[in-house]
């Protein structure tokens, strides 16, 4: 979907459309959700703190986020994905894979019924969205951001490695800010430079996802399209009122949070096996650390245990902190124990934290 919640504000308030608009809180810690296209002109975007927002777009409207109302529409864009296909993976609220090799209207060509769901959505939402069409999860994914807003995007098969090649690094699955620095300092800036480099040398330097870069960038992507009927996760976040650093703020925050997430694994009946921590640190970079267990995490005490040993196994202290997150996955429960990672080899972990303001 086109800017999801900010696209959904102006749709229910006409008085907001062709304004520039963030979705979040306008307080001194607030961070901004989601941006409109009128706002993100202006250089607004999202995960910018909303002082900033405000500060270089004096005219920019603040709105609460609604978070049930945007789960609602949701559903009802789910909804007319099953009108075509049950193969559908979320990725996100406003985001998901479709498999339509086989799909229940009988359309031979991807791009038909990626047309038509964008008409649907339109009709019967009011809203916008793009589309990706390819062969592979990931070249869908980078065709679905090549022509927003309200765009379709074809990547054929034969035209593929030449889209790769011109591909900045920034735009391949799994290169976060972070990880694009690195690349930078390597002179790794396009597909075609990540093509020049063997897997064991982006797996020295990347670890396991440096193999997935070796793939990406020929076009290989194997990984099917999972339909996901239960919940793989449930997490919380808390962003502080003032940076901590001492370690009875952290501790005393870490013991908010699991108490917090204790409540909704209870309330949600959530089984899951994998803790994972999330600092955001006060220049806004982030790290994450997850270890999983050999049991269900319930109990709030061992998730405090758990939380606190994966914040300081990372060398955290020290450093001003100003949102920490904790989070349960892995409802699988796959019985194994895994070691908590080397520091400094961190990973993107595909969990959406709740947002709190």
């Amino acid at each position: 979907m086109d800017a999801f919640y900010a696209s959904v504000e102006q749709r229910d308030h006409p008085e907001l459309r062709g304004k520039a608009l963030a979705v979040g809180h306008g307080e001194q810690r607030g961070v901004v959700a989601a941006a409109s296209y009128e706002a993100r002109r202006k250089g607004v975007h999202s995960a910018m703190p909303s002082v900033r927002a405000l500060r270089i777009c004096p005219e920019l409207i603040m709105v609460e986020p609604r978070f049930a109302v945007y789960k609602q529409v949701s559903g009802q864009m789910h909804e007319i994905f099953h009108e075509y296909t049950d193969k559908i993976e979320p990725i996100s609220l406003d985001e998901a894979f479709l498999d339509v090799t086989e799909n229940k209207v009988g359309i031979d060509m991807a791009v038909t019924i990626a047309r038509d769901i964008k008409w649907k959505i339109r009709e019967r939402l009011g809203l916008t969205a793009s589309a990706g069409v390819s062969y592979n999860k990931f070249l869908a994914k980078v065709a679905s951001d090549l022509r927003k807003p309200d765009g379709l995007c074809t990547i054929h098969p034969l035209q593929a490695q030449k889209v790769i090649d011109r591909l900045p690094v920034e735009c391949f699955w799994g290169v976060g800010p972070v990880t694009a620095r690195r690349m930078h300092k390597l002179g790794l800036h396009t597909g075609a430079d990540l093509k020049h480099c063997s897997r064991g040398m982006l797996m020295s330097e990347f670890g396991k996802a440096g193999s997935v870069f070796y793939n990406f960038c020929r076009g290989i992507d194997n990984r099917p399209v999972e339909a996901r009927t239960e919940r793989k996760s449930l997490s919380c976040e808390h962003t502080l009122h003032n940076d901590i650093s001492a370690q009875e703020e952290i501790e005393e925050s870490m013991d908010m949070v699991s108490a917090d997430l204790a409540r909704r694994i209870d309330r949600n009946d959530f089984e899951g096996v994998t803790l994972t921590l999330k600092v955001r640190f006060s220049d806004f970079t982030e790290r994450s650390r997850s270890i999983t267990m050999d049991h269900i995490l319930v109990d709030k005490a061992e998730i405090y245990d758990c939380g606190l040993r994966l914040f300081e196994s990372g060398e955290m202290y020290g450093k001003p902190v100003r949102l920490i997150g904790l989070g349960v996955s892995n409802p699988h429960r796959e019985m194994r124990r895994d070691l908590v990672e080397e520091a400094g080899g961190w990973r993107q972990l595909l969990i959406d934290f709740d947002m709190e303001y």
